[in-house]
């Protein structure tokens, strides 16, 4: 008879077999993830079905063309900076009660030349802003 007893192993977890399968989870969530590349990105801007309205009299209107040059009441604004737009907004619309900014944009005319508009009409105190848009044909 044996009375020493037998060697008992230590009981170790075994890490390889859980790697492999999270590693394989890994693979399947990077091959079923879909990736978004917003410089691929291909927006339609949005046209306007409304009719025409007409025109009042307390609109200030401005047009921005695709070189980036601005009107302001069809007269011809050379751009140094925002705050001399906004003096010339601000000389357009004094004889009128509450004026609404209405741009006319180019469908060229750069972000920028549209945003600078928007920040002379805040800088000149006018809190209202339209787009005007083209009437799509039906």
């Amino acid at each position: 008879m044996n009375f020493r007893g037998q060697p008992k192993d230590d009981p170790e977890i075994n890490l390889i077999p859980m790697i492999d399968v999270l590693l394989v989870i890994i693979i399947f969530l990077m091959l079923t993830t879909t990736y978004s590349k917003f410089a691929e990105l291909q927006i339609n801007l949005p046209s306007a079905d409304a009719e025409k309205s007409l025109e009042r009299p307390n609109d200030i209107n401005i047009v921005v063309s695709s070189s980036g040059q601005y009107l302001v009441n069809r007269r011809p604004v050379a751009f140094r900076s925002v705050a001399q737009l906004a003096e010339e907004l601000r000389r357009a619309g004094a004889d009128l009660k509450d004026p609404v900014v209405v741009i006319n944009a180019d469908n060229n005319a750069t972000h920028q030349s549209v945003i600078r508009v928007m920040d002379a009409a805040r800088q000149a105190g006018y809190g209202q802003v339209a787009f005007a848009v083209e009437q799509v044909p039906k």
